[in-house]
């Protein structure tokens, strides 16, 4: 058995989706990245009228993430990707290689992908960038003080969460997650993405904070600089209702 896996991608979509519209394989293996032990992310278009979905199942002894959407699906599910500000879905129709295309789907699904991606993420609201600013603020000090190595790691994520995401938008550029953070960061800021980076790990190989709070401070200064006190923020409706939920006889 060829176990390609490009062509165990080819032989799946024969399978299991003979009629689709458009398949593409993306992630890692669509990137030249993929090992041994690399799962296979294959997009699937089919009509409208059937089910949009997310499975995964194993294929020739190869884990296998199927993203099944009809026509009106992918549409929604484009637009979820640019609010949430994550291109998962729009990177695998844009980058990933093509294995079926009845009459042009594939690529007229990768045009619009393209077109959301050259757009951009969203900013965020001015309110959202203060409440991280604070957030950020208070993870540093947190940071800072800590004495405990094991609450210094986990602080420290935070750090790294909160600073990606910041710098991430001030440029104006997509996030990630997981293994997609350090990538998306790198996209954004080469330079800044990557002692922020360096500093975490330098954190974590020896427990010394200085290099990840430096790198972090210099992004918290790009966006507005520290805040503390003076910061202030209402949730309008949202206690009264749970007060009165709570209440005896509800």
């Amino acid at each position: 058995m060829n176990t390609d896996p490009v062509d165990q991608a080819r032989r799946l979509a024969h399978d299991r989706f003979p009629d689709a519209l458009a398949v593409l394989l993306a992630g890692s293996t669509a990137a030249g990245r993929a090992t041994a032990g690399s799962d296979l992310d294959i997009a699937v278009l089919i009509e409208d009228g059937g089910e949009t979905h997310r499975e995964t199942i194993r294929f020739e002894g190869r884990v296998v993430e199927l993203f099944v959407h009809t026509r009106a699906g992918l549409v929604e599910l484009f637009a979820v990707d640019v609010a949430a500000r994550r291109a998962v879905l729009l990177s695998m129709y844009a980058a990933g290689i093509v294995l079926v295309d009845t009459d042009g789907e594939a690529g007229r699904a990768r045009a619009l992908a393209e077109a959301n991606l050259r757009k951009g993420p969203p900013a965020l609201e001015p309110e959202t960038v203060e409440t991280r600013r604070y957030g950020l603020t208070d993870a540093l000090d947190d940071l800072t003080d800590a004495a405990d190595r094991i609450e210094r790691l986990a602080v420290a994520g935070v750090v790294l969460d909160a600073a990606a995401d910041l710098l991430c938008d001030h440029h104006h550029a997509w996030i990630g997650r997981g293994k997609w953070l350090p990538r998306r960061l790198l996209e954004a800021d080469a330079e800044r993405g990557a002692a922020l980076l360096e500093g975490h790990l330098h954190l974590c190989e020896s427990g010394d904070p200085v290099r990840m709070i430096d790198a972090a401070s210099e992004i918290l200064d790009l966006v507005g600089g520290p805040l503390r006190e003076g910061y202030r923020r209402t949730w309008p409706g949202v206690v009264e209702p749970a007060a009165a939920a709570a209440a005896p006889g509800r």
